[in-house]
């Protein structure tokens, strides 16, 4: 993938097409901003040495996107205050991706360190809804729930681009499994987005950037939430207990390496769906198993 460039809007592609553990990066010339910096650890600090960057931005908080971060520990770091605690210290990190498991957690403790350079930051910067001036270049920022509670968009009027952080518009389809993600939350801001009126699409994964209207993409995304749901309610047919649910991989498709990670992130996402149902009354839990109602 190339960089492209709308205006003083550059679109920085991660490596392998932006897929976990690299997104890809957002550059505002004049302003020198950063946003999640997490694309390509040799362009960033060719970036920082030769261009320059003033501050760094994140559209929330998640490790695929401040991987980089560690290159400008020096910079304000801007992000929205319902995602300032996992950046604090890696223990409300760990809490915030619901990590009980012991063995679990100090392997994440150490991966968060090592792989992802994770370092407690209290950023500088508030970023909340609302419109700010950037040497000439307006950026409205919208906080879109839902991902993460704090999760943000950023558009830029002039420019037509709205840069859609993990909203990707991915076959795979929205994460929504963290302790304090929402899948009502991520449906609505996903609505949202969809009839803003932007002209370009840039997102952190994969395709990265759309020069035309997405169109079906807004749909087929939102569908992958009922189709999980779907398949998870066919499953527990017959009472299931969490292991089962884990090993029909709904949301993976089909058992990945490492095992660990896998099967946490496939109960983090499939346990949101198991709390909705619960809560309506169209499932319940009895000695250990999920059962439909």
């Amino acid at each position: 993938m190339e960089e492209k460039k709308f205006g003083p809007i550059r679109f920085i592609p991660g490596i392998n097409r932006g897929k976990y553990p690299y997104c890809h990066s957002v550059y505002i010339e004049g302003a020198k901003i950063l946003i999640d910096p997490a694309s390509d650890r040799q362009r960033l600090t060719q970036l920082r040495d030769e261009e320059g960057v003033e501050q760094v931005w994140l559209s929330h908080w998640h490790e695929d996107h401040f991987m980089d971060l560690d290159l400008f520990d020096d910079l304000p770091l801007g992000v929205h205050p319902l995602d300032a605690p996992p950046l604090a210290d890696v223990e409300n990190f760990l809490d915030a991706y619901d990590i009980e498991t012991p063995a679990f957690r100090e392997s994440w403790r150490g991966i968060a360190t090592d792989m992802f350079h994770y370092r407690p930051r209290t950023p500088q910067i508030t970023l909340e809804a609302g419109t700010r001036e950037l040497d000439g270049l307006t950026v409205e920022i919208l906080h879109t729930p839902g991902h993460t509670p704090g999760h943000l968009c950023f558009f830029f009027p002039e420019q037509g681009v709205l840069f859609l952080g993990d909203y990707d518009l991915t076959p795979f389809g929205p994460w929504y499994g963290d302790r304090d993600s929402s899948i009502t939350s991520t449906i609505a801001s996903v609505r949202r987005l969809e009839k803003h009126p932007a002209r370009t699409w840039l997102t952190c994964h994969e395709t990265g950037v759309f020069e035309t209207q997405p169109g079906r993409l807004w749909h087929d995304y939102l569908e992958v939430i009922e189709t999980r749901e779907k398949k998870l309610i066919d499953f527990i047919e017959q009472p299931r207990s969490r292991e089962e649910i884990i090993n029909a991989w709904i949301v993976y498709r089909k058992e990945r390496k490492p095992a660990d990670f896998y099967r946490f992130a496939e109960w983090a996402n499939m346990k949101k769906h198991l709390e909705g149902l619960m809560a309506t009354g169209r499932v319940m839990l009895e000695d250990g198993r999920y059962r439909k109602l």
